[in-house]
């Protein structure tokens, strides 16, 4: 049973939808669809069409013996003909008129029953199949008025045989009798019409009630969070919902296609769990479109078999990695204020001891080496604290629209000329000339520089050559489209146990390293709906990589 908050939630998503939707929710009852009424009159032409040219055949075959008393045989064969005409028009025209329908075939079939015989043809019957077709068609009042003109024609003829001496008095029992016929069956089709009327306007508003519903599931499942797909047996996808579809980078969504089509490394992951898994999900990895983010599957078999339909669930794993980032964040908050106050002032009291000391004169060459490596170290120790301080400090996003190649040619002439270094070292390619990213200036900034830093280091410790130090490269992901700038360098490049844990905190694979500069990189990026990546550079080296946000997906200027 829903608890209110989601029925206030399902309310406010269909008066959202409510443009949407199909008509017909209001609590007005819904009109039966005219394709009923005019199916009704079709085979009743059809029925009317039969009758007309069936009495003209026997008229003209069958006259000795005969099967009717036709008493005026070119009457017969002319109202007969007429009325198979007038059956043909109603089903080869559009037709709509019942009243009028009504009309002629109470005049035709009381001329053919005063033609073939009277009341003892039998031929007034087929008034009480007319009437009583007519009825489920016309209002209550005009049933019964066509009831009433039919029993008075049925008597009129019996009427108009008796003075012609062509029926007995007897015969005005028989044609009363049909009259009363004629009306009861209009009395009784009446309600069953309206009866009719009503289940159909009733099962019209079912089936836009449940088409709306389905519309609506539809689209809850597409704006769901969570990611979905579902893949049937043959490993065809039947649903995915657009959050599934961006991590996926496909815009084919259209059920029955193959899963590998869509995605090879989710078509892998079902092969294998089909192939081996006996529980009822499984968690598998694999690289997301683009390579900004890992994929972990969920897999539930939707009829308790690992060979029938299965249930995925996507989970970007850079969301749980978010979320352990905040923690680290929160407990360097905490632990910033206590270096503050509890290391920041010792470190600086040795620091000032140590200057002191090496002003006074009898301090040798040995003690000038002791104090020099406590210089250094209160300097790294100082750098530990600023680092982490800034982490704690950093002001609020200010993104601003950068031109990024005229930005970064800028920002390479600055960083050269601060390091004291040629301007050949650092080459820029790729990418458009016009290519717009959406980022703080300052924390790019302060990302670049980082990330050049650790290039320079990493690439000029042990020697000296004229090779460039850093390529910088632009371009715009093909999957997703997103833009991007990496930095490409020769250095040794790093081990594969150092890169699982690149990011993390005080992880640092140079000696007098913080460790924390890349962890505060990312950071920066994450904040502006970017993403630092690193991969190994083919030949050696390194390469990280900058994924900005999408230009598509930027919010509007307020």
């Amino acid at each position: 049973m829903l608890q209110p908050p989601k029925l206030l939630a399902m309310a406010l998503a269909q008066d959202t939808l409510k443009d949407t939707l199909q008509p017909g929710l209001e609590a007005t009852p819904v009109a039966p669809p005219a394709d009923t009424a005019r199916r009704i009159e079709r085979l009743v032409a059809g029925f009317r069409l039969l009758v007309g040219l069936v009495l003209v055949v026997v008229a003209l075959v069958s006259q000795e013996p005969p099967l009717l008393e036709i008493r005026y045989t070119q009457l017969f064969l002319l109202t007969g003909v007429s009325y198979s005409l007038f059956a043909a028009a109603v089903l080869a025209l559009p037709w709509r008129h019942p009243t009028g329908t009504m009309l002629v075939d109470v005049v035709a079939i009381t001329l053919l029953m005063h033609a073939g015989g009277g009341i003892s043809s039998g031929l007034g019957a087929l008034l009480v199949v007319m009437v009583g077709a007519a009825s489920l068609n016309l209002s209550n009042e005009r049933a019964l008025l066509a009831a009433a003109i039919s029993a008075l024609a049925v008597l009129g003829e019996q009427t108009l045989a008796y003075v012609q001496g062509l029926s007995p008095a007897n015969a005005f029992v028989p044609a009363g009798m049909l009259g009363a016929i004629i009306f009861l069956v209009a009395a009784t089709a009446s309600p069953l019409a309206r009866r009719l009327r009503e289940s159909e306007a009733l099962a019209l508003q079912r089936g836009i009630d449940l088409a709306n519903l389905a519309q609506l599931n539809d689209y809850v499942i597409q704006n769901l969070r969570e990611s979905l797909v579902v893949v049937d047996e043959a490993d065809e996808v039947r649903l995915i919902n657009q959050s599934a579809a961006e991590l996926l980078g496909t815009d084919d969504r259209v059920p029955g296609r193959r899963l590998a089509a869509i995605s090879s490394d989710l078509g892998r992951v079902l092969r294998n769990w089909r192939a081996g898994h006996t529980g009822p999900d499984a968690t598998l990895g694999f690289p997301a479109a683009g390579g900004t983010a890992r994929i972990n599957t969920y897999i539930a078999p939707l009829e308790g078999r690992e060979d029938g339909p299965v249930l995925m669930f996507l989970e970007d794993a850079s969301l749980l990695a978010e979320k352990v980032r905040q923690t680290k964040l929160v407990s360097l908050g905490r632990l910033s204020a206590s270096i503050a106050h509890e290391i920041r002032n010792p470190v600086g009291a040795l620091s000032h001891a140590a200057q002191l000391l090496r002003e006074s004169p009898a301090i040798g060459e040995d003690e000038q080496r002791l104090l020099e490596i406590i210089d250094l170290h209160s300097q790294r120790v100082s750098e530990i604290v600023e680092n982490v301080m800034q982490l704690s400090r950093r002001d609020a996003t200010r993104p601003e629209s950068i031109a990024l190649t005229a930005w970064m040619r800028d920002f390479v002439a600055e960083f050269a000329s601060t390091c004291e270094l040629p301007a050949e070292r650092f080459v820029i390619s790729g990418g458009e000339p016009a290519l717009d990213v959406r980022i703080d200036p300052s924390h790019l900034r302060q990302v670049c520089w980082n990330l050049c830093e650790n290039a320079v280091q990493h690439a000029t410790r042990d020697e000296v050559s004229d090779e460039p130090i850093v390529e910088i490269r632009f371009g715009q992901l093909s999957g997703t489209g997103r833009p991007f700038v990496e930095f490409a360098d020769r250095g040794p490049g790093i081990d594969r146990e150092m890169r699982e844990r690149l990011f993390e905190p005080f992880a640092t694979g140079l000696a007098g390293g913080t460790g924390l500069g890349l962890f505060i990189s990312r950071e920066l990026c994450e904040c502006n709906r970017a993403t630092l990546v690193f991969e190994p550079r083919g030949g050696g080296g390194s390469i990280f990589r900058i994924v900005f946000a999408d230009p598509r997906r930027w919010e509007p200027r307020t």
